[in-house]
């Protein structure tokens, strides 16, 4: 059985277009300031249906769109028992569990590499099972995912053994009460909060600026939308690096004047 390969790429590369700058605590501070709605897989969709080609979006096949909004997991199962949380294809469930394998295995990397933990700290059932190395936890995950699917009734069913199914859940549950809700990553997800609520408030108050920006950053201002609306889509299309520039020409004083 083959899988459409253009259908997987395009579905991997817009699941993510919605993501607020700073991650979750962006999207936990668009949350609580414009809406508890918001969240970055429907603003992903929000990007190709309505943002993208000057506001009247990509005209996406269903099967694009549909993978870009269900690839969200939160902090659910890995392989989900409700099939209404996953894709209506194959394709779009396969770029689910691979953004969970990619997570897992930069987020651990990145943890030890700015010393949030050390990597004598993930748990030896984890590392026995996956492997010590980032290329030798992808390779068992990916090898893992392909050997132990199987099609049943001329479908593909997506499946893990239960050995390495549990080793992700536990590191997943390891980063979780280590990493993510350490609290040294609560600190900088405070700051992160403070300089979207604020850049948020600023330009809500001042339309002409907003224009500006969007103007820089080629985001159109649709037609009969809140004022709101058009100021959390700003946000959301910023990168870290965005936000905080843009936060320090606005709030720094200058040293010059």
């Amino acid at each position: 059985m083959y899988l459409n390969e253009d259908l997987a790429e395009a579905i991997a590369l817009g699941h993510d277009l919605g993501h607020t700058p700073f991650g979750h605590g962006g999207e936990t501070a668009l949350k609580e300031i414009y809406s508890n709605d918001f969240s970055h897989n429907e603003q992903s969709l929000r990007v190709v249906d309505v943002l993208e080609n000057n506001g009247k979006g990509l005209n996406l096949t269903y099967e694009v769109r549909d993978g870009i909004l269900k690839h969200s997991k939160g902090y659910g199962k890995i392989i989900p028992d409700d099939p209404e949380e996953l894709a209506g294809t194959i394709e779009g469930k396969v770029v689910r569990i691979a953004d969970i394998m990619a997570y897992l295995n930069h987020d651990l990397d990145d943890a030890v590499l700015s010393g949030v933990i050390r990597e004598d700290q993930v748990p030896e059932s984890c590392s026995r099972v996956l492997g010590h190395t980032h290329s030798d936890r992808a390779r068992t995950m990916i090898q893992d995912l392909i050997f132990s699917s199987k099609v049943k009734n001329g479908e593909l069913c997506l499946n893990m053994s239960d050995e390495v199914y549990s080793a992700m859940t536990r590191l997943r549950s390891f980063l979780f009460e280590n990493v993510y809700r350490s609290p040294r990553v609560h600190k900088e997800f405070i700051k992160a909060k403070k300089i979207l609520i604020e850049l948020y408030t600023f330009f809500l108050n001042n339309e002409a600026l907003l224009l500006e920006e969007l103007k820089n950053m080629e985001l159109p201002v649709c037609d009969g939308q809140s004022k709101e609306r058009t100021v959390c889509d700003f946000i959301a299309s910023m990168t870290d690096t965005d936000a905080m520039d843009l936060y320090k020409k606005i709030f720094f004083p200058s040293p010059h004047v």
